[in-house]
């Protein structure tokens, strides 16, 4: 079998979210590194694997798979364990739920193609970068209500599902445009996270491609 190809690029919070579902399945993959402030992802070999010109992309099991969620969600089909969603259908409804707010609601409005609009417009480097410290801490506060009744130590209980898979990156991000984390409940949920040598090995810094 072809090993995996994913590509990706090690700061972009939704590949370190596939680099997390693929360490936690014990999933080896080969990187191919697309270099987002140089455009490599606008690249025309690229755009015939992803039309949309985001990353990651993942190349696996003779097809080519796009969006992050949809991603993780398809190595949870394949490789059952350790499980991203719960059994129940409404616990599972609810992860998705959580994830989704981050991944569909706090990212795609401060990622870098957004921010770029946004310089492109004349908008100061402070106005820019504060804009996006706003979306991430509504947001955030929202996450944070969802999960508050949720036992831990991650976020739905005692195993790291979906909606872990994205909070972690997100929080990183969070920093990113300094947000102060306010949310002592998230933080626990990061530290509980990142004791797992899943989700240590897919940190940015610890990409091949890390600069």
């Amino acid at each position: 079998m072809t090993e995996p190809v994913l590509h990706g690029y090690f700061r972009s919070t939704a590949s370190y979210r596939v680099r997390i579902a693929l360490h936690l399945k014990g999933v080896a993959y080969a990187d191919a590194f697309r270099h987002l402030r140089k455009g490599e992802q606008r690249a025309p070999d690229y755009l015939a694997l992803n039309p949309q010109g985001l990353v990651p992309t993942l190349a696996i099991d003779g097809a080519v798979l796009t969006q992050s969620l949809a991603i993780c969600e398809y190595l949870d089909e394949t490789v059952p364990d350790p499980g991203l969603l719960p059994g129940d259908p409404i616990r599972r409804a609810r992860v998705r739920a959580a994830a989704q707010l981050i991944a569909c609601d706090i990212h795609p409005v401060q990622n870098l193609r957004v921010l770029d609009r946004l310089r492109g417009l004349g908008l100061a480097e402070d106005q820019v970068t504060g804009w996006a410290r706003q979306v991430i801490e509504e947001g955030l506060d929202a996450f944070d209500r969802l999960i508050a009744d949720e036992a831990g130590p991650y976020c739905f209980g005692a195993q790291a599902t979906l909606a872990d898979i994205c909070l972690v990156p997100q929080l990183v991000n969070a920093r990113r445009f300094g947000v102060a984390l306010r949310w002592p409940r998230l933080a626990a949920v990061e530290q509980a996270c990142l004791a797992l040598e899943a989700f240590a090995k897919a940190a940015p810094q610890n990409q091949p491609d890390a600069e």
